[in-house]
């Protein structure tokens, strides 16, 4: 597997080890700080291409603006350094990519800046549990609520109350954990937006569950329909995961996984659905551009 060998930051190329921020730093005392994943896929015929990069510039500007980020910067210039990170690394397989911007000056909680920021490649192995799917478990942590910690906002603090339900779940056993709102519904993983499949209809938590507004989920949405497949934005009840038919979790990181059991009870027949296997076709068709669908969601590098 390929190694990252250069990172971008604030603009400079350097070797990927000998990147700095000072440990009092409020990106590292505070976590103030946004970022985007984002996924450069090899094409089979060679080459790459970016996945929906222009939406994930348009999510993390919106994140600087909510963090009040003082003179962030700009969406051209994250768009350049990223490109320009998969190069300067060459890369033989997908890259999981990173940009990332957070406060690198010393201050107080109100600080604003001075901002600083990196782009960088990374190799990424798809899910072990890809063809399988994942042992979910409910978890006893609740997703942040908006007015607290906005989810909306890809902040890396945000990911604190992620990683504990993460931890839970692994010692309990499960590969995942499902986050539900203060209110008992559904909100999402710990790192991935949630779908299940009742008597043929596609449904995911909406907008108002305390969710990240993924782009793998709309990617997702889009494909299903184009599918013929109806899809509902909602609330979903927690007992709803243990009489779905189908669910599958989904992200940038992710991708497309089924979820095979919730709690130990089955979900379905306790193997990848048949709507889960063929959205999955789907988004790999669009992600590699073996789909003429949607070449508007690839950047070529």
């Amino acid at each position: 597997m390929w190694q990252a060998r250069t990172i971008i930051h604030n603009g400079q190329a350097i070797p990927f080890a000998e990147a700095r921020i000072h440990p009092l730093a409020l990106g590292v005392a505070f976590g103030i700080a946004v970022f985007e994943g984002l996924r450069a896929y090899r094409h089979p015929g060679g080459g790459f291409s970016v996945f929906r990069l222009e939406e994930h510039l348009d999510r993390l500007a919106q994140g600087m603006k909510v963090l009040r980020l003082a003179d962030p910067p700009s969406k051209d210039t994250l768009r350049q350094a990223l490109l320009e990170v998969i190069r300067l690394n060459e890369p033989d397989e997908d890259a999981y990519l990173r940009l990332q911007v957070q406060i690198e000056g010393l201050g107080m909680m109100a600080t604003t800046g001075p901002v600083g920021w990196i782009a960088a490649a990374l190799p990424r192995e798809r899910s072990a549990k890809f063809a399988t799917g994942l042992a979910a478990q409910v978890s006893s942590w609740t997703r942040l609520p908006d007015n607290a910690m906005p989810p909306r906002v890809k902040a890396s603090a945000n990911y604190h109350a992620s990683r504990l339900a993460t931890l839970q779940a692994k010692a309990d056993g499960y590969d995942s954990a499902i986050l539900l709102t203060q209110r008992g519904k559904v909100s999402e993983a710990a790192a991935a937006c949630l779908f299940l499949v009742r008597d043929g209809v596609l449904a995911t938590p909406s907008r108002g569950s305390d969710i990240l507004e993924s782009i793998t989920r709309d990617t997702v949405m889009v494909l299903a329909r184009e599918a013929g497949i109806p899809v509902e934005e909602r609330e979903v009840d927690r007992t709803e995961l243990y009489v779905a038919d189908e669910i599958f979790l989904c992200g940038t990181g992710q991708e497309l996984v089924a979820v095979t059991s919730v709690d130990r009870l089955p979900v379905g027949d306790g193997a990848p659905g048949a709507v889960t296997r063929r959205l999955q076709a789907a988004y790999e068709g669009v992600v590699r551009g073996t789909s003429d669908a949607h070449s508007e969601w690839r950047t070529p590098v």
